[in-house]
């Protein structure tokens, strides 16, 4: 019986190892017939699901495709608890298309990348973000491929890629966080590098910024990358990010990023962006305030 109970316990933790989890889930429609119609009624859903919107993207070129960024109070202060890299997991990305189709990033698969091994003592909370994420838009089956749980933790599209705390990430340093944040708002405000601003979130008090960046920059832009790969139904792997961790500017390296947005895209896909891993830490970098060129710009 003791053998048996403990045979049973292994196979449900290793069941759990392995589960897979997709990085977004399909939302219940909405009233169609244009882009910014359907983000409107996706944003008053959130609202009345006491989420705050804090940015719209409507990527330049994919007129039938776009994106409604809010945040969660109770999740905040879980990212400021755990800080670092986490401010990265501030918004929650809702995909919307002019049919009315809605899909959403799914918590459970962007915070075990971003919390890492501190997920488990914040499991709770991101199970109590997913159901007031159902409760408002719905919820219905995941898409956009999928990675294990214990893959997320540490993550990587494969061996030699970078992982989220690689040192790529670091684009500038500053003597004190205000200062890295000017500076950061004001590049974004300029346009450098053919980049606005789609959203800041600032947890002052654990000097943690995260700032959605737009790109324009021809076939640099998201438009136009995102279909390269073929993509677009997954918009709400979209917009890139810049962050600041005290006095520290950084963004996530592309081989990691676009990868863990895409689980389900194939090397010879990837291919098709080879450079973009490389211009857009040449694109953060220049928003940072910095004129670092990247010395790895391939898959």
């Amino acid at each position: 019986m003791i053998f048996r109970w403990i045979s049973a316990w292994a196979l449900f933790a290793f069941s759990a190892s392995v589960w897979a989890i997709s990085p977004y889930i399909q939302g219940d429609k909405v009233m169609g017939g244009s882009t910014q119609g359907a983000a409107s009624a996706v944003e008053a859903k959130l609202k009345s699901g006491g989420f705050n919107v804090v940015g719209k993207y409507f990527p330049k070129g994919l007129p039938e495709y776009g994106v409604v960024i809010a945040t969660d109070d109770a999740m905040l202060k879980e990212v400021g608890a755990a800080g670092g890299n986490a401010v990265l997991g501030a918004t929650i990305r809702v995909g919307v298309k002019a049919d009315g189709s809605v899909a959403y990033t799914n918590p459970d698969y962007w915070y075990r990348a971003y919390f890492r091994t501190g997920f488990d003592k914040r499991e709770d909370a991101v199970k109590a973000l997913q159901a007031r994420l159902k409760d408002a838009l719905g919820a219905g089956k995941g898409q956009g491929g999928d990675e294990t749980a214990a893959s997320l933790s540490n993550y990587r599209y494969m061996i030699g890629m970078e992982r989220l705390d690689s040192s790529k990430r670091e684009l500038a340093k500053y003597g004190d966080f205000a200062e890295a944040l000017k500076v950061v708002r004001s590049n974004l405000g300029k346009g450098v590098g053919k980049t606005s601003k789609v959203y800041e979130v600032v947890l002052a008090d654990r000097k943690l910024a995260v700032f959605g960046v737009a790109m324009n920059d021809g076939e640099n832009s998201d438009g136009e990358w995102i279909k390269r790969i073929d993509m677009q139904e997954n918009i709400a792997g979209l917009p890139y990010e810049i962050y600041i961790v005290d006095d520290e500017v950084e963004s996530p390296y592309g081989r990691f990023r676009i990868a863990l947005a895409f689980p389900d895209v194939g090397m010879g896909q990837f291919m098709r962006i080879s450079s973009l891993p490389g211009a857009i830490q040449d694109t953060m970098s220049l928003v940072a305030g910095t004129e670092k060129k990247s010395t790895q710009s391939s898959w």
